[in-house]
């Protein structure tokens, strides 16, 4: 890190100050399919090393079969004088078998399986029902190292949908985390104190992800002054409290919170209607939007290691081996960006976002 200040306890970096930090992977990302694929994509090659990708497509990618084809479809996208290499993962249902999980790990292909709950967020009616039919193949993970990725939230509709990630932990989590003891989980998106504290004292087999946008805003952001359907995602923004927590969480170098940005592009059709999906496109400008909420929180020195180490660390991989290096300047978003025969509309359409990848 150069030109820019070293100490959490100092103020934000002045304009102009740069700073260079070991290229970040995003540890959960989505890119879709098809013309969307191409469209969003390229975004996330240009930033980062490598990106989990979530398996929620139309239908789900359930075999090692099917994510070896989306992984080329992906490579095909980024296109060949990229070095980005997609990290695939598998869709856990109830009847997924202990043998896939062998078929994944021997083919070097499969980096992790993702639970979501039935019903719980986009694409997910395919997901588990009831955890318990799954312990067989989560004890094949845990044999083999093969970490399981959770969307912790219930999906009872007599539970407030502010409380679901909590309800989840006392629940759920809990007793996955005592009945697979050395199965490696990561806590998904995390939105809530509840979240940050599980995973602190937790064992170090479980690490969390959060997201740019939970870092930066909270619910006051999505429902005051009208109803902003772009800020709409799942788990939904929390309270300013847990906001700050996970600040606090993000910048505190524990090793076990690292980037996952959770972009989740939907066309501006499907967000602007009335019953609009779920997520926000981030991946336009990932890395600019964590260094922005790490330097409001006088944290820039930690930004690297959340970003870029503490990821590969927990799945035991090495760390990319270029940096890249962004300035405090600021620009403007666009309103909009193609996404295949629609637009899709990014994260701050229009105003301004603080740091720039140079």
């Amino acid at each position: 890190m150069s030109n820019a200040q070293s100490s959490s306890q100092s103020t934000r970096a002045p304009v102009g100050s740069q700073i260079s930090i070991i290229r970040p992977d995003d540890w959960h990302l989505h890119v879709r399919d098809n013309e969307a694929l191409k469209a969003v994509v390229p975004f996330t090659a240009k930033q980062c090393g490598r990106a989990i990708i979530m398996p929620n497509l139309t239908p789900p990618v359930t075999t090692t079969e099917q994510a070896g084809a989306y992984q080329q479809a992906i490579l095909n996208a980024v296109g060949k004088n990229s070095d980005f290499k997609p990290l695939m993962t598998l869709y856990l249902t109830d009847s997924t078998p202990a043998k896939e999980i062998k078929n994944a790990v021997a083919s070097g292909i499969i980096s992790a399986v993702k639970l979501y709950p039935a019903g719980a967020t986009t694409n997910s009616d395919a997901g588990v029902t009831d955890i318990k039919k799954c312990y067989q193949t989560l004890e094949m993970m845990q044999t083999l190292g093969l970490p399981l990725l959770v969307h912790g939230e219930v999906t009872s509709q007599d539970i407030d949908i502010f409380d679901r990630e909590k309800i989840f932990i006392d629940q759920r989590l809990k007793t996955l985390v005592k009945d697979f003891p050395e199965l490696k989980v990561v806590f998904e998106h995390i939105t809530t104190a509840d979240a940050a504290d599980f995973v602190t004292e937790s064992s170090p087999y479980v690490a969390a992800t959060i997201t740019a946008h939970h870092l930066l805003m909270n619910r006051n952001d999505m429902l005051v002054g009208g109803i902003k359907p772009h800020h709409y995602c799942l788990p939904v923004l929390k309270r300013e409290t847990h906001r700050e927590t996970l600040v606090k969480a993000a910048i505190s170098g524990n090793s076990k919170f690292f980037m996952g940005t959770d972009s989740a592009p939907h066309s501006k059709h499907n967000k602007e209607t009335a019953c609009g999906c779920a997520g926000m496109f981030t991946a336009f400008a990932a890395i600019e939007l964590y260094t922005e909420a790490f330097d409001k929180a006088g944290a820039l020195d930690k930004l690297e290691q959340f970003s870029s180490l503490n990821g590969p660390l927990f799945y035991g991989l090495d760390a990319n081996s270029d940096k890249i290096t962004l300035q405090r300047e600021k620009w403007t978003v666009p309103d909009s960006y193609p996404f295949g025969d629609d637009v899709i509309i990014p994260l701050r359409a229009g105003k301004t976002i603080n740091w720039k990848l140079v």
